[in-house]
């Protein structure tokens, strides 16, 4: 059983990126406006293949980590 928070920072660390506050600012900041209206966020150009993967089953089997990656993409885009 998966008891650890979900949250962006431990997204981030799940996702092999810097988890820090700053380094998830820096991301969003780097990333945002890459992604089409109409695009999924494990569709962005900016992933690789393991990231997308992880990102897209987390949505499509709404997982635990299916609200912060939705978060995630809102960041993003607004």
């Amino acid at each position: 059983m998966d008891t650890a928070a979900h949250n962006l920072n431990t997204l981030f660390a799940q996702l092999g990126l810097d988890d820090s506050d700053a380094g998830i600012e820096n991301f969003i900041h780097n990333h945002y406006g890459e992604l089409g209206l109409s695009m999924s966020l494990h569709q962005a150009p900016f992933w690789s293949a393991s990231q997308a993967k992880f990102l897209a089953e987390s949505v499509r089997e709404d997982a635990d980590w299916a609200e912060v990656v939705d978060s995630l993409s809102a960041l993003l885009r607004h």
